[in-house]
């Protein structure tokens, strides 16, 4: 049954953030990229992800963070493993060393030195769906899942899911291994749990 309602669920949420538009989907993000520059300081290691579909881009973001000498990585996700590793973001000209995924939503993996979860100091997760709790509903995968939960009994990264606002809900189905995120960036502000 749980799998059934989180499949209802994604179907709504992606709904949702679909009808916001092309417009409504830049302008908010650029809303939440400013926002989430209180989170860059120097030196500091941050993951990000590589948008996919109608996903929050984290352009804005990115640039600044560059710009102010953080130090950015991607998920790499090793083929029929579930945890990521994180490998540096690409400077311009990068080539990626493979895509993973069909069609139109693929994720770029990069070569480089690969890092687990816990090397890094902030996370930003993409969400398909977020609860009012920390709780959040990814695409499915299972990935972020295996990640986070790896970090349970290590010193760990701060989390910071992001997204939209009408992807904020009051509760989530939650199962045994799902791990709360610290905070939430949408374009209705940041919430702390």
């Amino acid at each position: 049954m749980r799998n059934e309602e989180k499949h209802a669920l994604r179907r709504e949420l992606r709904r949702a953030r679909a009808q916001m538009g092309h417009q409504g989907r830049l302008a908010a993000g650029q809303t939440i990229n400013r926002l989430l520059k209180r989170y860059i300081k120097k030196g500091r290691k941050i993951g990000v992800y590589w948008p996919m579909g109608n996903e929050l881009r984290l352009d804005g973001f990115v640039h600044a963070a560059q710009k102010r000498g953080a130090k950015l990585y991607l998920p790499y996700i090793e083929p029929r493993l579930r945890r990521m590793w994180f490998t540096p973001y690409p400077a311009d000209e990068t080539k990626q060393e493979r895509k993973r995924g069909r069609a139109k939503l693929h994720v770029p993996q990069f070569a480089g030195r690969k890092r687990r979860v816990h090397d890094l100091n902030l996370l930003l997760v993409p969400v398909v769906g977020m609860d009012r709790l920390g709780y959040r509903l990814g695409q499915a995968g299972g990935y972020y899942d295996a990640t986070l939960a790896a970090m349970k009994y290590r010193l760990q990264a701060k989390t910071v899911g992001v997204g939209f606002a009408c992807q904020l809900v009051d509760r989530l189905p939650v199962e045994e291994h799902d791990r709360p995120l610290g905070g939430f960036v949408s374009e209705a502000g940041v919430l702390c749990f």
